[in-house]
């Protein structure tokens, strides 16, 4: 078989050359063979001559300029993950609701406002679940306008907002709780709803008499503490934004300027938040 170059020439030969012309052509096979041994040995090449140092370097560069920016990109996520810690997300709106665990109005006040509400603006608001009572210094110290067992029932509501901080979660909880508010708290009711909602009975349990009781009774005295500072005395409550929105007292909405249904706090929430991002951008 003649050689490749042959081959490749055999055009350019003098026709008469019949040693030439008479050679068999190669097969597709040899001719991909051919071309792959052609270009490694022009890469090869390429890559001695300064061109290709060049390339390399800069191919080099970017790389390592594309590292960088990725690295800074971490590097700001990470430190803006830790900043909202401290500066939370500005258009979210304070809300909160103070109540009586065995009380019929926050019962309704729950059912009818705030849950449906919270479903669609959760996650515009920072939620807060408050109780309303009296620090003493009789019994262990608490006084509740339905007797001590609401103040239990309140304790272990509080125990579940603090293990579960989610107020999905726990809001679920306490509204399970106040549809049978008048056998809080009944271990049967708790655990019902503790299972209802993912909640381990232990953990609340522990909670609840942790300390011989200390610690839930200091969250409860906190709780009345933030309700009297906020000049609470009703069940239930709605403040939005740090002012009272809405009442539910003996079976009546008062005080509900902006109208008593879920939309209409959901609404306001809305409009609250607008106003929060423009005063944070303002301030920028």
């Amino acid at each position: 078989m003649a050689s490749t170059i042959d081959i490749e020439k055999q055009p350019l030969l003098d026709e008469g050359n019949t040693a030439v012309t008479d050679a068999p052509e190669p097969t597709l096979a040899e001719l991909q063979q051919d071309i792959f041994k052609a270009q490694r040995a022009y890469i090869k090449a390429w890559s001695r001559t300064t061109s290709g140092k060049w390339h390399r370097r800069i191919m080099y560069g970017v790389t390592a300029f594309l590292l960088l920016v990725a690295a800074a990109c971490m590097a700001f996520i990470v430190t803006d993950s830790l900043d909202d810690e401290y500066h939370p997300y500005p258009g979210r709106v304070p809300l909160e609701a103070h109540i009586m665990s065995r009380c019929p109005d926050a019962r309704d006040c729950l059912h009818d406002m705030i849950l449906p509400a919270m479903q669609k603006i959760s996650h515009k608001v920072d939620f807060k679940l408050s109780y309303i009572g009296n620090i003493t210094n009789e019994d262990d110290g608490v006084s509740c306008k339905h007797g001590q067992s609401e103040c239990l029932g309140n304790i272990v509501e509080l125990c579940a907002a603090s293990l579960y901080p989610d107020p999905k979660v726990y809001l679920g909880f306490v509204m399970c709780m106040t549809r049978d508010y008048e056998d809080i708290p009944d271990r049967s009711l708790v655990e019902d709803c503790a299972l209802e909602h993912g909640m381990s009975m232990a953990k609340l349990n522990k909670c609840a008499v942790d300390d011989d009781g200390a610690v839930g009774l200091d969250m409860l005295k906190a709780s009345f503490n933030r309700s009297a500072d906020a000049g609470v005395a009703k069940s239930c409550t709605v403040r939005l934004n740090g002012n009272v929105r809405c009442v539910r007292d003996n079976g009546t909405w008062t005080d509900c300027e902006g109208g008593s249904t879920a939309s209409d706090l959901v609404h306001d929430v809305l409009e609250q938040s607008r106003l929060n991002w423009e005063a944070y951008a303002n301030a920028a």
